[in-house]
């Protein structure tokens, strides 16, 4: 597992800072990390196309922003990916939890468990399932963001607390 303090220290060191997302249990410990890091600023969002929304008008002012949700808000921001960030060019980091994964989860999250990573490739967004060589997995999500797209980053139960 990795802890979620070295998650953070990553991203703050790849110049990440400004986070908006809608809460879910798998992201409890890296949402309580990241709100007692006076250094992050992270700001609640009601839905998913909102998170995105907030992220990518602080991409557009300059920093690097990215959400973080849970994979049924996936379907949430299809449309603003689609819309706007894609289109635009808009490069927002993604860390959309796993729920779902190989069946394992309440029966609403089972559908969306399978279909996540087609959703994604689909889009043509960059993807990579974070691993205990998360550093290696951030960065290189990062590195495709510079062909002007979102790139997300995702998280299975218990490899980030």
């Amino acid at each position: 597992m990795v802890s979620a303090h070295a998650f953070w220290s990553h991203l703050k060191s790849r110049g990440y800072s400004f986070f908006s997302g809608v809460p879910c249990s798998i992201l409890k410990g890296i949402l309580q990390a990241g709100l007692a890091d006076p250094e992050l600023r992270y700001v609640p969002a009601v839905r998913e196309n909102a998170a995105l929304g907030t992220a990518s008008g602080a991409c557009l002012a300059g920093q690097k922003s990215g959400i973080l949700i849970q994979n049924s808000g996936l379907g949430n921001i299809i449309n603003a990916l689609t819309s706007f960030n894609l289109i635009y060019r808009v490069p927002v980091l993604l860390f959309i939890t796993w729920r779902g994964y190989q069946g394992m989860d309440a029966p609403e999250h089972i559908i969306m468990g399978e279909k996540t990573l087609q959703f994604l490739q689909d889009l043509d967004i960059p993807t990579v399932v974070l691993t205990r060589d998360f550093a290696k997995d951030i960065d290189w999500a990062i590195k495709e963001m510079e062909k002007g797209v979102p790139a997300a980053v995702i998280l299975k139960k218990g490899m980030v607390g």
